[in-house]
């Protein structure tokens, strides 16, 4: 299974719900960054996004998923375990 990154900051229960998601439900490795207080991850996110500015940023693989919304709407679609599963 593919490895997820999740841009996160403190105190956003999007980031919680992310991270339960992936990590509780589908037993995924996950490397959080914690980029809320430090600009430079920041920029980071952004970059790496292409803009994406809210919290949490969510990749799977080196596939930009979106937010926690859109991580969401591919599981209620039945896409996101493929999408895990080839790596994004």
């Amino acid at each position: 299974m593919t490895k997820a990154t999740v841009y996160t900051t403190a105190l956003c229960p999007y980031c919680t719900m992310a991270l339960s998601l992936l990590r509780k439900k589908k037993g995924v490795e996950i490397e959080e960054i914690r980029a809320g207080f430090s600009p430079k991850k920041r920029k980071e996110m952004m970059a790496r996004s292409n803009g994406g500015y809210t919290f949490p940023q969510i990749f799977i693989g080196e596939t930009h998923v979106g937010g926690c919304d859109d991580m969401m709407a591919l599981e209620r679609a039945g896409k996101l375990d493929a999408l895990l599963a080839n790596g994004g």
